[in-house]
């Protein structure tokens, strides 16, 4: 039995951000499900939204909501935005390095729905710097202790309330965590299908358990599609190539070598308009040619991306590669307001896994890093400030009988999950 301040379930970028805005004098527990690198923060390449400026308020505003269709709650799109100069300085402030022109000012790129530059990177492997860095920061305080390989399997409640979590360590034992608040950053839900750019192990397990305890969901058959991954006929995660490609000037082919769609569109269009060329057409692919960009950019601003093209047999200098869309971001969740909690009391979520609506029907790119930081820090703040009495939870003996079968309960929350993905689907239709 083990007893923290808080509980965080999930050492993403969203967790490690909230961990580290919590006060010092707290003792935290963090879990990660499998490796502490196993998170989908760290496969973000494209890079973090930032606000240049009053001048750009207008525009930012109009394009994340242009591009999730209007659904948006505007107070979260605009906590959002007028948060993120916050944020960036933060981040710099433990070490992240983003690129920077030749007299040392930051420099922007575009990504497709974007009507101007304002996405800080590094090189194409932004999320990693990101989430690296806040790694080191997190491992470097006392006051939190990290577990990997271990996994929450359900949430305690007692009178209504979120006290902790039953959780299977790397040893396979069934153990109860306690905590006065439990935060919920487990990610997104890409393990649930076949053709997805996330890690399997995110299978979407705190929607489940929500499910189970009847704490709100909100917009769960909101799921972005990717519309460009590499082909491949190999089973497992699908590699990305990043919307910042196409805002350098990367353009899409038919099989025929003819273009079909402005690149440039919102994902979900470009993903319709890619889907609707392979129908047409009766192939498995389109083709994406990274050599409008030119050779120069594509080696200092997406290094990664051409090693990996190579690896699977393309040279992006000199030809096309084939491309596919696959699930790739979770717009729906847990239902959270704008302080990151949920339904429950002493229950906070905040990253993939939450929905406070900024994204809409769609996330516009490039928003995920920085909505997912600005909401751990509310929920850090939240916990940290709030003037509600802390509730004294008394430890008791959790009935061990039931988890004796924990695939077969994991699996019970995954067919929930997609059930009611599906229910919630047919209800927007």
């Amino acid at each position: 039995m083990k007893r923290y301040d808080v509980v965080i379930v999930g050492c993403g970028a969203a967790g490690l951000y909230c961990a580290l805005h919590l006060p010092q004098s707290k003792k935290i527990g963090m879990l990660c499900k499998e490796g502490l690198e196993q998170s989908d923060s760290y496969l973000a390449q494209g890079g973090i939204c930032m606000l240049r400026g009053e001048e750009d308020y207008e525009s930012y505003f109009e394009d994340t909501l242009k591009a999730g269709h209007y659904e948006n709650d505007p107070k979260s799109v605009d906590l959002m935005i007028r948060s993120s100069n916050t944020i960036i300085k933060d981040l710099i402030g433990y070490g992240v390095e983003f690129e920077k022109d030749a007299d040392g000012n930051l420099r922007f790129t575009k990504e497709g729905a974007h009507s101007k530059p304002r996405i800080l990177f590094h090189e194409d492997e932004t999320g990693r710097e990101i989430t690296s860095k806040l790694l080191e920061a997190v491992l470097r305080r006392p006051n939190i202790e990290l577990f990997d390989h271990t996994m929450m399997v359900d949430l305690l409640i007692q009178n209504g309330k979120a006290v902790g979590i039953v959780a299977q360590d790397q040893a396979k034992t069934i153990i109860p965590i306690f905590g006065d608040d439990i935060v919920f950053a487990c990610g997104g839900i890409g393990g649930l299908y076949e053709n997805s750019t996330n890690f399997a192990s995110l299978t979407g397990d705190a929607l489940g358990i929500c499910l189970k305890h009847g704490i709100e969901l909100e917009n769960i058959d909101y799921i972005q599609i990717h519309p460009t991954t590499l082909y491949s006929k190999q089973k497992g995660r699908r590699f990305l190539l990043s919307e910042s490609l196409r805002g350098e000037g990367a353009l899409l082919y038919d099989i025929h070598g003819q273009r079909f769609t402005n690149e440039l569109q919102p994902r979900d269009i470009v993903s319709r308009a890619i889907q609707e060329q392979m129908k047409k057409d009766g192939s498995a692919y389109v083709y994406e040619d990274l050599r409008p960009i030119g050779k120069e950019t594509l080696q200092s601003h997406f290094p990664h991306i051409c090693s990996k093209c190579l690896e699977e047999g393309y040279n992006v200098f000199e030809e096309p590669v084939p491309v596919v869309p696959a699930q790739h971001y979770f717009m729906g969740g847990i239902k959270i307001d704008l302080a990151g909690r949920t339904s429950m009391p002493r229950l906070y979520a905040c990253g993939e896994t939450s929905c406070n609506k900024v994204h809409g029907a769609n996330r516009l790119a490039s928003n995920s890093l920085l909505e997912s930081l600005v909401f751990a820090r509310r929920a850090a703040d939240d916990i940290a400030f709030s003037q509600h009495e802390v509730p004294q939870v008394k430890d008791y003996d959790v009935d061990m009988s039931g988890y004796r079968d924990v695939e077969k309960t994991m699996a019970q929350y995954r067919r929930h999950v997609l059930r009611e993905i599906e229910k919630e689907r047919k209800n927007h239709e």
